[in-house]
């Protein structure tokens, strides 16, 4: 499967998926880590991709998305943004609302 093909799928298959360098247990840069942390706090499960152990990833996906930098969060197929956009939509309670209706009740 092409690169650009499995990202497509990725985003497409995960309500809410999150590229970002490490893993929300271990953050790999402070804008990954602030991010996780705000997406995490609205309590709503998500996927994510490590895009430093994920190399064709972390060069492709800003061509796909047409946004330069990591992190990045998408949300029902739509990139919502990156670290600045998130943690503001997270400090204004913007985020939640957003994560919440991503995700069918259980």
């Amino acid at each position: 499967m092409d690169i650009m093909e499995v990202i497509k799928d990725q985003v497409e298959n995960n309500d809410i998926l999150l590229y970002m360098k490490g893993s929300p247990n271990q953050p790999m840069c402070g804008f990954s880590a602030q991010t996780v942390q705000a997406v995490m706090e609205c309590g709503q499960k998500f996927a994510y991709v490590d895009v430093l152990s994920n190399p064709e990833i972390r060069e492709n996906l800003p061509k796909y998305a047409n946004w330069p930098t990591f992190p990045q969060l998408w949300v029902k197929g739509e990139l919502v943004g990156g670290c600045d956009i998130i943690t503001d939509m997270h400090q204004k309670g913007e985020l939640k609302p957003v994560l919440e209706e991503a995700t069918p009740a259980e």
